[in-house]
């Protein structure tokens, strides 16, 4: 239900903002200002976004949780999709998803409300065709050495 009323209440604040704006500031000025905030928040989504990554980047290569960069980059895209909406209030929502302090509260309230479960598989236990155990420390194999020449940097041919 407050999904529908916030499908119905976003673009009557958004008709009312313009009409009021575009009353006091003219059609043209108001038609500048929706556009010039695209412009910007196009460019503030884009430089927030290659922060986020990296962030992202940095928290999986030091094997930490990657939830709040994750949830980071949510919200920079969201606010990308706000600001490339015309209007006045979803504008302001956008650009105050795109202040990282803003966006730590909300991801706080956030966590408060969400119950994050997680699964841990264990080990898996199967026996090979001659019964050892599959947790065993030595997997048997058979391996050639190919003693052809590298083609390319990488070593890696084509057959």
């Amino acid at each position: 239900m407050w999904l529908f009323v916030l499908f119905l209440m976003v673009p009557l604040i958004e008709i009312a903002l313009f009409i009021q704006i575009g009353g006091l500031i003219g059609l043209w000025p108001t038609l500048g200002v929706v556009v010039l905030t695209a412009i910007l928040g196009t460019w503030l989504v884009r430089s927030q976004g290659r922060q986020a990554i990296e962030k992202l980047r940095q928290s999986f290569g030091a094997l930490n949780d990657p939830t709040e960069p994750l949830a980071h980059g949510a919200m920079i895209l969201f606010s990308g999709a706000l600001l490339l909406t015309p209007g006045f209030f979803t504008d302001a929502v956008g650009f105050a998803l795109l202040v990282p302090g803003f966006r730590s509260l909300v991801f706080r309230e956030l966590q408060k409300r969400i119950t994050v479960s997680s699964v841990v598989a264990g080990q898996a236990q199967w026996t090979s065709d001659d019964r050892r155990s599959a947790q065993s420390d030595v997997i048997e194999g058979e391996f050639e050495v190919d003693e052809t020449p590298r083609q390319g940097p990488s070593g890696w041919r084509r057959h």
